[in-house]
């Protein structure tokens, strides 16, 4: 299991790449504030796939799995809980 917390400070870490000066909040709409576009999101869904060896479906693009650090945490540490039991 992948500490929420580290997850947050990771995913922060890789925002802040593209986005300077900025304090993200775990419950800041990241998509929704135009501080990022569509193909940003795709960086982020490579981005969680490779960082996380995890495998993001098309039905998990959905925004609410993206929109907020709580959110990302929240879906990494689903889908690295399920391919866990996968293996």
């Amino acid at each position: 299991m992948i500490p929420n917390n580290d997850i947050k400070k990771t995913v922060c870490t890789f925002l802040n790449r593209h986005i300077k000066n900025h304090e993200f909040q775990g419950d800041e709409a990241i998509f929704t504030s135009a501080l990022f576009n569509s193909l940003f999101a795709m960086q982020l869904v490579l981005f969680l796939e490779k960082e996380y060896r995890i495998k993001v479906e098309n039905e998990d693009l959905d925004l609410s799995n993206f929109n907020t650090l709580n959110a990302i945490s929240a879906f990494v540490e689903q889908k690295a809980s399920c391919d866990c039991h996968e293996h």
